[in-house]
């Protein structure tokens, strides 16, 4: 294997012209925002960046295009790349402002670079896109779409953003002078950067600081990169055992980024079949991993989850798997939409669910009874609130369901697992003390709510994920706003479940930090009293008060949690309620 030195620019012109392709066991480009800011931010300061892996062949491949845009080239398929696909596709889309495909769209990556950054190493921020802001903390959401510890503090977060080197873009900040676009810097002359800086001559005292940084910034295309290029006589096959093996060395790809190269080597064209269905599934608005498709193979393969049979896999059971696989997808899909009421995966606190309840639906050759929809539905909820693939070993955890599954086992025989596991059933209230919004319990509570026709307190809507528009999208609200209250109670109290709402995002700017005192006796007189009682707001006007904040969780946690129980017995099949009550009894 030889080793050729190069530099970003070299890459980047590759890639342009189209002389680095990707080989078929490569995913996707999967990289966001943030991901590309920082990459910038260690380059623009010299840190060490890996290196590129390519293969160079002569003989006709099964390969892919990259995510930006290539030219024709009679070279194209002669350098496959390997390793360094996510880095260069970035570093392509935004030194030449190229847009990058994800999922069949194409999107800009627009990072902007601030000319008054610290000599220092600064700070770092995440940022999420509008199509991600549903379900956020109005406290974090800012009209731009960005996501900031901000608290509503507009001057602490200032501060912040003047500590940072590198920010993922929005309108307010690409209005101000001192934060330009990395993409304009490398397309445009310092004179017509500097100008729109307001930087006039020589003499304006920032000319010359401001002419060093860009210059610093243009040399990120001078960053050196080592190229280890694998020799021609490698057969596809030795080629997938090397790109297993050096990134399993590197952890950089997941398991089932290693099963698919395995995959790929045996069976071209495999992995244009799993991005056609994935595509598929984003039609019903649901985002379906890659790995999770190559998971959901192996399972209907071997009956069982684990990576690591790929190998003893012939490609006829492959086949029939993804067959079988797919069928059960989509049954899936379609039960947690129309029967659970689940419009978006951000609702499951593990995408396994979809694999669980794919296999339950082809065991039953996809003729449910009302006793096993029902008890399906009720697993399902209480499974995924409790993270029954959220924690431990989630294969051994899904195969002992597939297991139950495949010996007839029913919803029944899968609960009582979850009874072993977790104790008991039931949501206490002491379950919701000191949990916040990233605990499994947080969408189950959304579900009971919109069961219980919970509306936003503003428009009258009631609530969902699908709603269009970004005023409407639905977020989390503190109805303590957590700048009231940090200097005086604890985060993890501050960020309770206990303390969140559920409106749209016009709402929630539109109550802005005020005292539950002074915004929920406008919501009573606009909406009526059941506008708070179907979020399980207490309506007792003693307990909206700063100084009464730990009466009002104790009381809001009862309440959600007896919702929650209504909801639940609600879906059980006839006789469900007592057999589990009585397990419980048993186990206490």
């Amino acid at each position: 294997m030889r080793k050729v030195d190069t530099n970003v620019n070299e890459l980047v012109g590759m890639i342009e012209r189209g002389e680095l392709r990707l080989p078929e066991m490569q995913r996707r480009y999967v990289w966001r925002a943030p991901r590309v800011r920082d990459l910038l931010d260690s380059l623009y300061r010299g840190y060490p960046s890996g290196s590129v892996l390519v293969w160079e062949t002569d003989r006709e491949q099964p390969t892919r295009d990259l995510a930006v845009e290539q030219q024709d080239s009679p070279f194209a398929g002669h350098k496959l790349l390997l390793d360094g696909q996510q880095r260069l596709t970035s570093l392509s889309a935004v030194l030449r402002g190229r847009t990058v495909k994800v999922r069949g769209r194409k999107r800009e990556i627009d990072i902007l670079f601030n000319l008054e950054h610290p000599d220092g190493l600064g700070d770092f921020t995440e940022v999420v896109s509008d199509e991600e802001s549903q379900l956020l903390d109005e406290d974090e959401v800012e009209e731009n779409g960005d996501l900031f510890e901000d608290d509503g503090d507009e001057a602490g977060l200032q501060e912040r953003l003047n500590r940072m080197t590198f920010v993922v873009a929005s309108k307010t900040l690409a209005q101000k002078p001192n934060w330009v676009s990395v993409t304009r810097v490398f397309k445009s002359s310092d004179a017509e950067v500097l100008k729109a800086a307001g930087v006039t001559g020589f003499d304006d005292p920032r000319y010359a600081k401001y002419a060093e940084r860009l210059k610093r910034l243009r040399n990120i295309c001078e960053y050196p990169y080592s190229m280890h290029v694998l020799p021609r006589d490698l057969s596809y096959e030795e080629v997938a055992e090397i790109f297993v093996r050096v990134n399993s060395l590197g952890v950089k790809l997941r398991g089932s980024d290693l099963a698919l190269a395995q995959i790929t080597a045996r069976w071209p064209n495999s992995l244009k079949l799993l991005e056609d269905f994935q595509e598929e599934c984003e039609e019903y608005w649901m985002t379906l991993d890659l790995g999770l498709l190559v998971r959901a193979m192996v399972v209907f393969a071997s009956g069982q989850s684990r990576f690591d049979v790929v190998r003893n896999l012939s490609v006829k059971a492959l086949q029939d798997g993804w067959e079988k696989a797919k069928k059960g997808l989509r049954f899936a899909i379609n039960f947690l939409k129309t029967n659970a009421d689940i419009e978006d995966e951000s609702l499951l606190s593990s995408p396994l669910f979809f694999i669980a309840i794919a296999y339950f639906s082809q065991a039953r050759n996809e003729r449910l009874s009302n006793d096993d929809e029902r008890g399906l539905l009720c697993w399902l909820y209480v499974a995924n609130a409790r993270g029954r693939y959220s924690r431990g070993s989630t294969e051994t955890l899904l195969d002992a369901d597939l297991a139950t599954i495949k010996r007839g086992g029913g919803p029944k025989e899968l609960i009582e697992t979850v009874r072993q596991q977790f104790g008991r059933l039931t949501i206490e209230p002491v379950d919701l003390a000191g949990r916040g919004a990233g605990s499994p319990l947080f969408s189950l509570i959304f579900l009971a709510m919109k069961q219980n026709g919970a509306k936003d307190w503003s428009s009258g809507l009631g609530l969902s994920l699908t709603h269009q528009g970004r005023a409407h999208y639905i977020q989390y609200h503190h109805v303590f706003p957590k700048s009231l209250l940090k200097a005086l109670y604890e985060t993890r109290e501050i960020n309770e479940i206990a303390n969140m709402a559920f409106v749209a995002g016009r709402t929630n700017r539109s109550i802005s930090n005020k005292e539950p005192s002074a915004y929920l006796p406008k919501i009573i007189e606009e909406r009526g009293i059941e506008a708070l009682a179907m979020q399980c707001v207490p309506t007792d006007p003693g307990l909206w008060t700063i100084s009464n904040y730990r009466a009002f969780l104790e009381k809001r946690r009862s309440m959600i949690a007896s919702l929650v129980n209504d909801f639940l017995q609600s879906v059980q099949p006839a006789g469900w309620a007592d057999s589990v009550a009585s397990a419980e009894t048993a186990a206490s």
